[in-house]
């Protein structure tokens, strides 16, 4: 049986090996042997995320083979998962996001990633490509964030706490216990400030979670999540490339008749709250149902170069699915879920002029309301310990809907009805041997446009876009040896993607977009981990060393705007190459340290590629020492340093930018010190 061939593993697991690459992932629904999933997943552990600076999940993110994680400025983060950053300004679009069974991605599409505090997060399941048959609309993947609170109870109060360069302070508290046999909760809060490396690029940050977890029968259980952020961070605005050499600390200036960004105080203030309860409950022995209810709401404010816009967005939301598992023989294992997820958002937009950070006259107003409902079911077979096949489907409907209420003047109001779609997915697992397995799998990708597309920062109602869509098609190889000292993982796929939506901008910053209509997406990508040495006597206790490898070669197959051909030119915003290499090492007395290198080639800011970002070598470092002061209390104490080798770089630049102001740049090398007190 392959699940006992997993516990064989677990039994012989080293716990290092396993805080970094868990036996197990919950891809779909139940947990299930990493080594013989039949899909391209990645756990990121609390060991991952701690690595480096404890803010931020940039470094954990960006040590997934296929995941490029950015920040244009501190606080605004944007993910391209296998090229999906064609469409983010900021923010995350075409992927979907959970918080555990809660989507965090709203109904209108988007998902703001950065309301999120690492604190919170207790793992990051990763499933790389598309998947509208389980999880509705997205073209990139999806991404579920296990919460702290949930699970085993780790029965422990930690505050953490570090300043840096540049007026950086992070403060972290988290409690998690097991109050009775029946009840357990967690309590997470963290506060982060910063002055920022450039002009202009100042945050605060205020952040709490709350998740409960209550048995009410050997059969049932209730789990509560609660969710608070309110977020502010200041936007510089990109420079030319003669302004970011010559001072890349500066923000945007004034330029003809456009004001600067300090003079019109560019900022985005976010206050988002959302909170979900899940029911499970075991029917009988084959028989399970789980359903959740959520709500969510966002208070958006955007004071930018042309305007002052205001968004009060909110959203409810179900998701619900009966679960039929089921052993035949010893031989064969069949599992079946059935289920439903829906969401209604409600859309407020208000655009002013923005008089130096005051807004002024009323530029527009609209009203949008965005209906999103899935339909999903699968099924999966386990054939002795070789073979596992998994199929599943999903029907998709969206519709949005909009009234212009200012300008009065031919106020359009109207529907936009997206044609339904099926979303098939097929795959297959076949272990080779015990410790290894071929996996392939087929897949629809199918995404509508955001609300934040549909409409965008100039101003207009775009109901000309199509949803993109398309095939993709996978191979892959898993291998890990018997102690699991050695694992590697390689995965090669073709996804060809219809009218894929791309951002543009006019004169004076603001976006709209365009659908591009094909894009070929050609990616390799390749994990290996090893443990060169475990619980030695001598210098190194533990010494374990880790290379991630991207290959992108994505290609503009159809493409023209107006009367620009940009068919077969390189996609906009993909690198070709990312290779991330992690170094961790542990010495006696409690000391460690792990080093973090990312190279990242040259990047295409422009559908034209007539202008490339350069590549760049980013190194990372980070020491410890562990050390107990009691019977009860544990004490860590670290330093960081980013960017060790000083470069200039940018970690998000602008995209079609118009006046070639493209560059954001990033800090140069930067420090941190910090103590964390775990009872």
């Amino acid at each position: 049986m392959i699940n006992n061939l997993a516990f064989s593993q677990d039994e012989k697991k080293d716990s290092v090996i396993n805080s970094i690459y868990p036996v197990d992932i919950k891809a779909y629904f139940t947990s299930q042997p990493i080594l013989t999933s039949t899909s391209s997943a990645k756990v990121i552990t609390q060991q991952q995320i701690q690595s480096q600076y404890s803010a931020t999940l940039l470094s954990a993110m960006n040590s997934t083979p296929g995941i490029r994680m950015e920040e244009r400025s501190p606080g605004s983060y944007r993910i391209a998962m296998r090229g999906s950053l064609i469409r983010s300004p900021f923010g995350v679009r075409n992927i979907k996001i959970y918080l555990d069974e809660i989507p965090l991605t709203d109904a209108g599409g988007n998902t703001y990633f950065n309301s999120l505090d690492p604190v919170g997060i207790g793992q990051i399941q990763i499933i790389k490509g598309p998947d509208g048959s389980l999880y509705g609309p997205n073209t990139g993947g999806v991404i579920s964030i296990s919460s702290n609170g949930f699970g085993v109870a780790k029965n422990e109060t930690s505050i953490n706490l570090n300043a840096g360069s540049y007026g950086t302070f992070h403060q972290q508290f988290s409690t998690n216990y097991q109050v009775s046999e029946n009840y357990k909760f967690s309590f997470d809060q963290a506060f982060l400030r910063s002055d920022g490396y450039r002009e202009q690029t100042a945050l605060n940050k205020k952040y709490f979670q709350t998740a409960h977890q209550w048995d009410y029968s050997p059969r049932g259980n209730l789990k509560g999540l609660v969710l608070y952020s309110d977020l502010m961070y200041q936007t510089p605005g990109g420079l030319t490339l003669a302004q970011y050499q010559e001072n890349p600390r500066m923000a945007r200036p004034a330029a003809g008749p456009n004001p600067g960004a300090v003079e019109q105080q560019a900022t985005i203030y976010n206050k988002t709250f959302l909170a979900g309860l899940t029911n499970t409950y075991q029917i009988n022995n084959s028989f399970s149902h789980s359903i959740t209810l959520f709500g969510t709401k966002t208070d958006f404010e955007n004071p930018f170069i042309s305007n002052y816009e205001f968004r009060d967005e909110k959203n409810i939301g179900f998701r619900t699915y009966f679960t039929y598992s089921h052993s035949a023989s010893d031989n064969i294992q069949v599992e079946m879920q059935l289920g439903a997820e829906g969401q209604k958002g409600w859309y407020a937009i208000r655009n002013f002029d923005n008089n130096g950070g005051t807004p002024g006259d009323a530029q527009a107003e609209d009203d949008l309301t965005n209906g999103q409902h899935f339909y999903f079911y699968r099924t999966q077979v386990k054939l002795k310990d070789k073979l596992t096949l998994e199929g599943s489907i999903g029907l998709n409907f969206n519709s949005i809907a909009y009234t212009k209420l200012f300008p009065t003047v031919n106020n359009p109001s109207g529907n936009l009805d997206f044609d339904s779609q099926w979303m098939p997915r097929l795959a297959a697992s076949y272990a080779l041997t015990r410790q290894m397995a071929l996996r392939a799998s087929y897949s629809k990708g199918f995404s509508t446009p955001t609300i934040s597309e549909v409409r965008s920062s100039d101003n207009n109602l775009n109901t000309n876009l199509n949803p993109e869509s398309g095939s993709n098609y996978e191979l892959g190889y898993r291998f890990e040896t018997k102690n699991r000292r050695l694992i590697a993982d390689i995965s090669a796929y073709t996804y060809q993607l219809n009218d894929g939506i791309v951002r543009q901008l006019n004169d004076v910053g603001a976006e709209y977009f365009v659908n591009a209509g094909v894009i070929d997406q050609k990616g390799v990508e390749l994990m290996i981990f090893g443990q060169l040495i475990s619980n030695s006597s001598g210098f190194f206790k533990n010494l374990s060393l880790s290379s991630n490898i991207t290959h992108q070669d994505y290609k503009f197959k159809a493409y023209q705007v107006d009367e620009k051909d940009f068919t077969g030119n390189a996609v906009t915003s993909v690198p070709k190459w990312m290779l991330t290499h992690t170094l961790s090492a542990a010495f006696p007395k409690g000391f460690g340290l792990n080093l973090q290198h990312n190279f990242t080639s040259r990047i295409p800011l422009d559908d034209a590629n007539t202008v490339f970002a350069d590549d760049y070598h980013l190194m990372q470092a980070k020491a410890f020492w562990n050390t107990k002061l009691n019977s009860k209390y544990v004490l860590q104490i670290y330093a960081g340093i980013d960017n060790l080798f000083n470069e200039t770089y940018s970690l998000g630049n602008d995209i079609n930018a118009f006046g070639g102001r493209y560059y954001n740049a990033s800090m140069p090398r930067n420090y941190y010190l910090g103590i964390r007190i775990t009872r």
